[in-house]
């Protein structure tokens, strides 16, 4: 593989959350995330600047971490079973967290106490999370694979898109997987104050434990899917210019080919939830049979979860 390719492959899997290959400066660049994107019904911008949030504040939009977000929403935040609501301020999600200065200093004022990195150890070469001083930092990572098979399989767009759905079926199937999700669930439950997990791209490994954690608050299936999609509207600004660049270095064809990649699709998670039916039938029992977690480790996380 040639290092212009490498760099390209790079890119598409540090932006599709999956293995990274090298990645060079220029390509980095144009992956790099910028302004916040347009809103979306489900998504309304959160106070910004270094000032601390207020309880119950929306997540604050960040520029240079662009899939930042709290995994309750915006508003009151989701509503959850028994007429309760998934509490703001508790779990955050993300993107591989590498903020610019004015970014950082916004999240120090989330007062975070733990920070879950589900990368293995080339994604994280590539992009070190900066965190605020104080936080803990906990690398779980929840992938397996190869990258050179990955992309050699990918021909076509559709290519593509059957890879996302078969990697959404491995976060049930996959025993490093389940390890890992075991391990950050159990983490969330037993950490007090405010914690974020991330991967790459915040959408694929981050967004199948977001799935999980709205499922046991009780959140209704299609609230959680159009919280899935919001990640092609926060990382919509970051997916136009990696498209760009792959037009510009590689054409059209290319462009379509790995377009899939970059972002989310409801089949994508959808893949995962038919999976875990299939296997465990309910999410409790692909909690307590597939990821192996006590009945009151998985009470105390809905009562953590929900007010």
């Amino acid at each position: 593989m040639s290092r212009h390719h490498s760099r390209i492959c790079g890119m598409l899997l540090l932006a599709g959350g999956v293995l990274l290959a090298e990645l060079g400066g220029a390509g980095l660049a144009q992956a790099e995330p910028t302004a916040p994107p347009a809103s979306a019904p489900l998504f309304q911008p959160g106070p910004g600047g270094n000032s601390k949030t207020t309880p119950g504040a929306d997540a604050p939009r960040l520029a240079s971490v662009d899939n930042f977000r709290d995994v309750a929403g915006t508003g009151a935040g989701y509503p959850a079973a028994h007429g309760k609501t998934v509490n703001k301020g508790v779990f955050y999600r993300s993107n591989a967290i590498v903020p610019n200065d004015a970014d950082l200093a916004t999240l120090a004022g989330l007062s975070l106490t733990t920070a879950y990195d589900l990368r293995g150890p080339d994604e994280i070469t590539q992009k070190q999370d900066k965190l605020p001083a104080g936080v803990n930092y906990v690398n779980i990572p929840v992938i397996a694979g190869n990258i050179d098979e990955f992309i050699a399989n990918i021909h076509t767009p559709e290519d593509a898109r059957a890879a996302m759905q078969d990697g959404n079926r491995k976060n049930v199937t996959g025993a490093t997987e389940r390890a890992g999700y075991a391990t950050l669930l159990t983490g969330l439950t037993n950490t007090g104050g405010a914690q974020v997990f991330h991967c790459s791209a915040g959408k694929d490994r981050t967004g199948w434990v977001t799935y999980l954690l709205l499922s046991i608050a009780g959140v209704a299936p299609t609230t959680i899917m159009d919280d899935y999609l919001l990640t092609n509207e926060y990382t919509k600004d970051s997916m136009i210019k990696t498209l760009a660049y792959i037009k510009q270095s590689q054409g059209e064809a290319a462009a379509a080919k790995w377009e899939p990649l970059l972002g989310v699709d409801k089949s994508y998670l959808q893949a995962g939830i038919d999976q875990l039916a299939a296997d465990y039938g309910t999410v409790d029992k692909y909690l307590a049979d597939g990821l192996g977690l006590s009945p009151d480790t998985i009470n105390k996380l809905r009562v953590k979860l929900t007010h």
